[in-house]
């Protein structure tokens, strides 16, 4: 395995085929991407904690334009002096966006106000833009007011944990960009159920207890240059990548990187511990290249100097977004963990004095406008079926994903300790 300049070989701990069905791979058909934003829902940089403004309580607000690894944004989010905002607030900007389809599902207007203040921990955070979205809705409702703290998702998990414990919790929502942290959070009897009209618009696999729900997704895929292959030259599982022979020395993974370990995880629970041995091992023995991240994965795919690689979806288009004519398309395995979608999610901490204004706010974000930004600001996978996806992806109906736990991906330490025995970190 090939370590590339700058790669840190040690666990972060953090969170961030062979035929052609519709359903393994639908590409970047289009010449040019969103440009609203490209950070999405899960592992930016390990899931290190947004810089956002209001990390020690404070109101939030908007601080994000850009940033590094090829991120993308201009959310400017307007509003009236009124306070009205339109669904053009909430949608990013460029060519592709110009195009999009009327939006179906719930939508703010049907919603109660938003009044009172909210203490919402924000796990992740994407760099900025899940607090500019906070802003839109401040501004939409003057007399709300977002009480907001930053940091990991794991370091908010345990301090939500031991507040509720200690009969003293301080935040009412947990917005993580992992839902292992929720679900370890729900597990502790930290949170309280939400309602099926709350949790209705989303599918079951992304509230399957109803402790928590998925507000934006994420599917795992394989970068590939189309100078250098075609559609049916890529596996249609990940366990046949050990064997492809066109792609021996020509891939890349970021297995320090949160949303790669998840992946392992993923692996390890749906295969066992010894399959995924052999899997980590035989991909070693294929000559693969390590990079810090997925993005800089997905980059080297379109630059050529990698054939494919494995990384979330979204970072072949924020490189798009970056260089519209760039050779590289997506694909999807099916059925295993090369097909995880995970996501970013919300739960309602257990002693909130504010259940009904959580649920109303958990409520906005399930709505079209909300899956709008989204989809075209931070290129993730919408949650109801009404706002499609950008970039000419699958819909997640349209995908095949495995039948897994999500919240189980939160078990980390086996993961890692196999990963260390490999030589992978």
């Amino acid at each position: 395995m090939t370590r590339r300049a700058g790669d840190d070989p040690r666990a972060n701990g953090s969170d961030d085929h062979g035929d052609s069905g519709l359903g393994r791979r639908r590409f970047l058909r289009t010449s040019a991407v969103v440009a609203g934003g490209a950070l999405v829902a899960g592992c930016s940089s390990g899931d290190s904690g947004a810089n956002a403004s209001g990390a020690n309580g404070s109101n939030a607000s908007s601080n994000a334009s850009g940033g590094a690894n090829g991120t993308v944004g201009n959310a400017s989010g307007n509003a009236s002096a009124n306070g009205s905002v339109g669904i053009t607030s909430f949608r990013g900007s460029g060519p592709l966006v110009e195009s999009r389809p009327p939006l179906k599902g719930p939508r703010i207007d049907d919603l109660p106000d938003l009044s009172g203040t909210l203490s919402v921990y924000l796990g992740g955070g994407e760099g900025g833009l899940y607090t500019q979205f906070l802003d839109l809705l401040q501004k939409m409702y003057p007399k709300f007011n977002v009480k907001l703290r930053t940091a990991s998702s794991s370091q908010l998990a345990n301090t939500l944990i031991t507040e509720v414990e200690s009969g003293s919790p301080k935040a009412d929502v947990f917005w993580a960009v992992d839902l292992g942290a929720l679900g370890v959070v729900a597990n502790n009897d930290a949170t309280m159920k939400l309602p099926k009209k709350v949790v209705k618009p989303v599918p079951k696999s992304f509230h399957p207890n109803d402790q928590w729900v998925g507000v934006a997704g994420r599917a795992r895929s394989v970068p590939y240059n189309t100078n250098k292959l075609s559609a049916n030259q890529i596996p249609n599982k990940v366990q046949k990548f050990t064997d492809a022979k066109k792609l021996q020395g020509s891939m890349g993974w970021a297995p320090t990187y949160g949303a790669f370990q998840s992946f392992v995880t993923a692996m390890r629970l749906l295969r066992g511990k010894e399959q995924t041995k052999q899997w980590l091992t035989g991909m070693q023995e294929q000559g693969i290249s390590e990079y810090p991240d997925e993005f800089l994965v997905s980059n080297a795919v379109a630059d050529g100097e990698l054939a494919a690689g494995f990384a979330n979806h979204y970072y072949s288009l924020r490189v798009r977004a970056a260089r519209p004519n760039a050779p590289i398309e997506l694909a999807f395995t099916k059925g295993d963990a090369g097909a995880l979608i995970n996501a970013a999610g919300v739960e309602v901490i257990k002693g909130t004095e504010r259940r009904q204004l959580a649920m109303d706010f958990i409520k906005h974000l399930l709505t079209a406008e909300a899956q709008e930004f989204f989809a075209t600001r931070t290129f993730a996978y919408p949650m109801i079926p009404g706002v499609p996806p950008v970039g000419g992806l699958p819909t997640i109906d349209e995908l095949n994903p495995p039948e897994l736990d999500l919240a189980k991906l939160s078990n980390l330490e086996p993961t890692l300790k196999l990963m260390r025995e490999t030589g992978v970190l």
